[in-house]
């Protein structure tokens, strides 16, 4: 399934690794985990077919208005590597919005509980609700995936993201 490979948006959703404030700076804070280099390792598990491991290293910056810009590496076992291009702003309050060059339509990210949930649809048609809970050290956060076709369950992913710089 050549579209799940489009599955380690892992480490973009460390984005949202703090919490947001009022404050321009504050506001801009979650981003700011991928400001330099990020890399995620997780396990991608789809049905009928047998695991396999993903990595992904990102560089990111904060862009005039705020906004991240994130150009990704994705390494997917027994695949090729390929590009990835994010950017995402925030929108309001525990609310971010973007685009993903994978994706088919805007990004959504909103913040709740001391989490992120990121959601989007891709251009394979698979549908893509990702978890990710900041960690303590506030340099990682680990992260469950569910990709769903037609609203049938087809993959799952659990791994960690880390800022590299």
């Amino acid at each position: 399934m050549t579209a799940l490979r489009k599955f380690g948006y892992a480490a973009v959703i460390a984005l949202v690794s703090a919490t947001a404030t009022a404050s321009a700076e504050r506001t801009i804070e979650p981003l700011r985990f991928f400001e330099g280099t990020t890399e995620s390792f997780s396990t991608v598990n789809v049905i009928m077919r047998k695991p396999y491991r993903s990595r992904t290293v990102g560089r990111g910056r904060i862009d005039q208005n705020g906004s991240l810009i994130l150009v990704q590496r994705v390494e997917d076992e027994g695949k090729a590597p390929f590009e990835r291009r994010w950017l995402i702003r925030q929108v309001g309050p525990n609310r971010f919005v973007g685009t993903m060059s994978e994706a088919a339509g805007p990004v959504a990210v909103t913040q709740a509980d001391g989490r992120y949930h990121f959601h989007l649809k891709t251009k394979g048609g698979l549908s893509v609700d990702q978890f990710v809970t900041p960690l303590p050290d506030g340099k990682s956060a680990k992260t469950q995936s569910t990709i769903k076709k037609l609203g049938i369950r087809v993959a799952t992913s659990q791994g960690l993201i880390r800022k590299v710089d």
